[in-house]
């Protein structure tokens, strides 16, 4: 029996595959892989190399992203496809 949880995961990671590598898209699987609170507190971008660079606004969440930062590549790469995401370079925002 196939769990309903995993139909809905290869479904999204099909339709994401689909469409163009955009900010949004990037955005919309960060969101799905790492949950609503780091969402909140990080910021991604991902350049032409395929380094996604995240900026946290705190060291504790800095920590916490380094800590998973495998295993949400590995998650990202079945949302955005392999090559979209080669590293995770992970920053803590600057304050003035």
């Amino acid at each position: 029996m196939i769990h309903t949880r995993e139909v809905a995961a290869r479904a999204v990671a099909e339709m994401l595959q689909r469409q163009p590598l955009s900010a949004a898209k990037v955005r919309f699987a960060w969101v799905t892989v790492v949950g609503a609170a780091i969402a909140r507190a990080t910021a991604v971008k991902l350049d032409g190399a395929g380094t996604l660079h995240v900026t946290t606004e705190t060291g504790p969440w800095r920590r916490e992203v380094q800590r998973s930062a495998h295993t949400i590549e590995r998650r990202l790469v079945e949302l955005l496809g392999s090559g979209a995401v080669r590293r995770i370079l992970v920053t803590e925002k600057r304050t003035s």
